[in-house]
């Protein structure tokens, strides 16, 4: 303070006038959605947990990006603030949020708690997509509410609410028959910027639940992915198999999820105490 206060007044209007530049600055661009556009091949992690400290984990293993699931996930609005709070440590990672639902108040808290990319599950018809983007964007493009939010840094960011539309990347994700279906109508609706298979709910949808590898459903995801390419989106999908991932990836797909951090816990954990117990038991044969 004495430093400040020693200072001529022309400095210190200087150096007023820095400290404001500082604190207010313009709407960060969406590396997410940037890559998506140049067509760059990226892989990311499903955080499930609905905790910061996993958020974290994920977000500085090397990953692309990081998906907050707040469909299934124990989520709330508070708990997706810290977790985007997390990954915003680790600027080469992108955050995507899995919407609950496509209800529109939803959407506006998860937007305003600060998501830049947003995909929105159990998307079936085009009309259903453009509600989406209808709800995802400012006007005059969308009827999202203005308002002071963690979105905008609660006004640091002096132009949000001219660049929210631009640097969104609003994904919908198709997970039944019907949705399949419908394909080509939903990736033609303007605003969606991607479109995302989920092979766990096709596959049930298909008769096969549980069984999302089974042959069926991997021609149904591989033949969804280059139809999504063919009309000229970007395509993703969640793939626990590195070698079908690569095979998604070799036809088109931009972005693949390969890993689940609540399945990465358990199965280390298995592997863990499976390999202990194998010790504990050559010890036990020795004695």
């Amino acid at each position: 303070m004495y430093f400040i206060l020693s200072l001529t007044p022309l400095v210190q209007y200087h150096f007023a006038l820095a400290s404001f530049f500082i604190m207010i600055s313009n709407t960060p661009k969406n590396l997410f959605k940037k890559s998506l556009q140049a067509g760059e091949k990226q892989i990311g992690v499903w955080s499930a947990m609905g905790n910061p400290v996993s958020a974290e984990i994920c977000a500085g293993s090397g990953f692309d990006f990081v998906v907050i699931d707040a469909e299934h996930g124990p989520q709330h609005a508070e708990s997706l603030i810290g977790q985007l709070q997390a990954i915003a440590g680790y600027p080469d990672c992108g955050e995507i949020i899995r919407a609950p639902s496509s209800d529109a108040a939803e959407l506006r808290q998860i937007l305003d708690a600060g998501a830049r990319s947003i995909l929105v599950p159990m998307v079936d018809t085009a009309e259903e997509a453009a509600a989406i983007v209808e709800a995802c964007r400012f006007p005059p493009d969308g009827a999202r509410g203005l308002g002071s939010s963690r979105a905008a840094r609660w006004g640091r960011y002096r132009d949000y609410f001219h660049r929210a539309n631009e640097e969104l990347c609003i994904m919908v994700q198709l997970e039944t028959v019907v949705a399949m279906t419908n394909l080509e109508a939903i990736a033609a609706v303007e605003g969606v910027d991607a479109v995302f298979i989920g092979p766990a709910d096709l596959a049930a949808s298909m008769g096969y639940i549980g069984k999302p590898l089974d042959p069926p459903v991997r021609a149904a995801v591989e033949d969804g992915v280059r139809r999504i390419v063919a009309a000229g989106k970007p395509a993703g999908s969640m793939v626990l198999d590195n070698n079908f991932a690569s095979e998604l990836l070799a036809i088109g797909a931009s972005f693949v999820e390969v890993a689940i951090d609540t399945r990465m816990l358990f199965e280390g954990l298995n592997l863990a105490l499976k390999d202990m117990r194998s010790l504990m038991s050559a010890v036990n044969n020795k004695n």
